[in-house]
């Protein structure tokens, strides 16, 4: 599921969707204890909580799915050049 959402297969080799990206960089969370904190910006003991909760359905477990697994397989690199940039 995870790299069908963040890549696109082309041709054999996999290229970064950056609209999941910029959504990581633009979207609240929108309840509970991290309410109104950008996804990207939630820490990896939250995301790891969820995860064994189970994310929530719709494009926002999708967009929780997407952060915990860049997190938890230290992929934040790909969120710094973002930073600042997407609005």
């Amino acid at each position: 599921m995870l790299c069908s959402v963040i890549f696109a297969r082309k041709q054999s080799t996999f290229t970064l969707n950056p609209e999941i990206l910029k959504k990581l960089m633009i979207t609240p969370m929108p309840y509970g204890k991290y309410k109104g904190r950008m996804i990207c910006d939630l820490p990896v003991y939250y995301l790891e909580w969820l995860y064994a909760k189970g994310f929530p359905p719709g494009n926002l477990g999708m967009l929780l799915h997407t952060i915990h697994e860049i997190k938890i397989n230290g992929l934040d690199y790909l969120l710094f050049p973002l930073r600042g940039k997407a609005k």
